[in-house]
């Protein structure tokens, strides 16, 4: 996600707040490198293995990870040994920053399409769909794309120049100032995750936009729900969109019928029994923050983060009786630190908790969990746990965790990102 895509440095050499004089900017911009559509679609296939340098989403398949690399593609990760992962291959999807997983099929945004491929082997995937226009969203605020190209990257220039200056500071350093901002940002029940893995269907982490249940997929922009039909899932039709009036919508979550829904100012709790017509039943309303959400049969665990771009300032973990759905009640609020993703696997909750790494508590008593260990050292992002092993994306790469034994776990290994230089 480039949430920053132009920066304004100024170099001022000024006498006094007000007065004529020569002055040099020193500019930093990103400008964008096209690609024709035909372009995009012939290169989206296995590529040679990629250095990770700005992971993003995750979802795991059988031995596999598929790692988002923000705006630019997917990197696929054998894992068939924790111990010792693998990045086997990169599949160059700009735009790219949800994804998903179901059967033999990779689903994927390229900023406003969703493409599918055919993952049958990762190592020789290719594309059977481009669905154009399904994401408007995603946008640059004040810049103009050529909407019949694909933007494949930006590249940083550089430039200097020299003028005279008639004005105060304040006037020079707003003057030309601008900001592109793109829409776009960055599951687990007691049991589940297992049983979804052998149904073919990929296990998201807790940030997801996409989200599978049964033939559908569901996915969320910053203030509607998209509804895919997968029936023929080498050919997504989308079936309808309802609009979402709250707005800062941020992740989705499905359990059975259920999709949890969480935005900046709360939960929402939709139906899909009538899978192409999702109702809303109820919502749970906190603080503003950033807010990723997973349930189970019983509770949902939302994590607060304040003190970015979503705004507020609670850190906190609310665990909410979802027994009543018509009715959601908070059960409990637990203090943290910067909390982000989640993950749930039986009575064990893993939270990442910013610099301070991932977390893990007993959550077998929704009013008294327990911290039972901290893997620190590195700043954790989203977690994805599985029986005894956490896939955790992180600031400076992706980590494995062993938590077979709770109270004893650890790091058993790491491929970190690549700086640009």
């Amino acid at each position: 996600m480039k949430r920053l895509l132009i920066v304004v440095v100024s170099a001022l050499t000024l006498l006094s707040a007000c007065m004529k004089d020569n002055v040099s900017e020193r500019y930093t911009f990103y400008r964008p490198v096209y690609k024709t559509r035909d372009e995009v679609k012939a290169n989206i296939k296995s590529n040679s293995s990629q250095p990770i340098q700005q992971p993003g989403k995750i979802v795991v398949r059988d031995h596999y990870v598929f790692l988002n690399e923000i705006d630019k593609g997917v990197h696929i990760i054998d894992i068939t040994d924790p111990a010792k992962p693998l990045n086997i291959a990169f599949i160059e999807i700009p735009g790219c920053v949800d994804l998903a997983v179901k059967g033999a099929y990779l689903y994927a945004d390229c900023y406003t399409a969703l493409v599918t491929m055919d993952i049958t082997n990762p190592l020789q995937i290719s594309v059977k769909q481009f669905l154009n226009g399904v994401f408007p969203h995603r946008y640059y605020q004040g810049f103009m794309a050529d909407t019949s190209k694909v933007i494949k990257e930006w590249v940083r220039v550089d430039t200097v120049v020299n003028k005279r200056f008639t004005g105060t500071l304040t006037h020079m350093l707003n003057k030309d100032s601008r900001v592109f901002m793109s829409n776009a940002v960055y599951t687990g029940a007691p049991g589940a995750n297992a049983a979804v893995s052998a149904a073919g269907v990929g296990i998201s982490g807790s940030l997801a936009r996409f989200a599978l249940l049964d033939s559908r997929m569901y996915t969320v922009s910053e203030n509607d729900l998209k509804v895919f039909n997968l029936t023929q899932p080498a050919s997504p039709i989308l079936s309808s969109t309802v609009l979402l009036q709250q707005g800062n919508i941020e992740t989705i979550f499905p359990y059975k019928n259920k999709l949890f829904i969480g935005s900046q100012s709360g939960m929402f709790v939709f139906d899909a029994s009538v899978p192409d017509q999702p109702q809303k039943i109820s919502q749970f309303t906190h603080a503003r923050s950033c807010d990723p959400v997973i349930a189970d049969e019983k509770y949902a665990y939302v994590t607060l983060s304040g003190g970015s771009f979503c705004g507020g300032f609670s850190n906190q973990l609310d665990i909410v009786d979802i027994t009543n759905l018509s009715s959601p009640a908070l059960i409990k609020s637990y203090n943290l630190i910067s909390p982000k993703g989640l993950s749930k696997d039986g009575n064990l909750l893993l939270i990442c908790d910013g610099k301070e790494g991932v977390k893990v508590f007993d959550a077998a008593d929704a009013w008294h969990i327990s911290l039972l260990k901290q893997v620190s050292g590195f700043e954790a992002n989203d977690v994805i746990a599985l029986q005894g092993i956490a896939i955790a994306v992180a600031k400076d790469g992706l980590y494995m965790l062993d938590y077979t034994n709770p109270g004893n776990a650890s790091v058993m290994s790491k491929i970190p990102i690549t700086q640009n230089k």
